[in-house]
């Protein structure tokens, strides 16, 4: 496993690869399809956005609320690709990573690949799990969206899979060509 400390600069993305098995600690910040289409309004509208996105992951999750007690409650991954038509703006303003599960379109692929991001797999189904790596979470925009709201968390060695590198390599892609020999 590569420990691997936020923020995400080129320089710690250039020599990951897919396939690469990572805990990654320090901040993160959540957003989903609402909350990406916000922040791609207020890209087009030239609105300051509610982080400095720039060498920043966003975590595509929309978590349960919380026990009593605990900080955040199930965290699992959503579907990546229903992002992918507002992903390269965001992109283009420096963020470097996102973390999901599932494919990507290509043009997100090309555009990881123009602008050096990275794409990270969550473990589906483990958001139990993965809400143990969570050691502290607080809304900082759209709260009226509940689950969906922005969110910065500060994460512990949350283990992840390197889907996509900087240079497009995908493993779906990848494992399947092996699978098929």
């Amino acid at each position: 496993m590569i420990k691997i400390k936020t923020p995400m600069t080129t320089e710690k993305i250039k020599d990951l690869k897919s396939g690469d098995q990572v805990l990654l600690s320090g901040v993160i910040y959540t957003a989903r399809d609402q909350g990406h289409k916000r922040l791609v309004d207020m890209i087009n509208n030239k609105e300051a956005l509610p982080f400095d996105i720039e060498n920043q992951i966003i975590y595509y999750v929309g978590p349960a609320p919380a026990k009593p007690g605990e900080i955040i409650g199930s965290a699992g991954p959503t579907t990546s690709y229903r992002m992918d038509d507002l992903t390269i703006p965001l992109l283009q303003k420096g963020l470097k990573g996102m973390i999901g599960k599932g494919k990507r379109a290509d043009k997100v692929i090309d555009a990881i690949v123009k602008y050096e991001g990275i794409y990270f797999a969550a473990i589906g189904g483990a958001g139990a799990l993965i809400a143990n790596c969570i050691t502290k979470s607080e809304i900082i925009a759209f709260e009226d969206l509940g689950s969906e709201a922005l969110r910065r968390l500060e994460i512990k060695d949350l283990p992840l899979t390197v889907v996509i590198d900087s240079k497009g390599n995908d493993l779906y892609k990848i494992a399947q060509k092996q699978y098929k020999r």
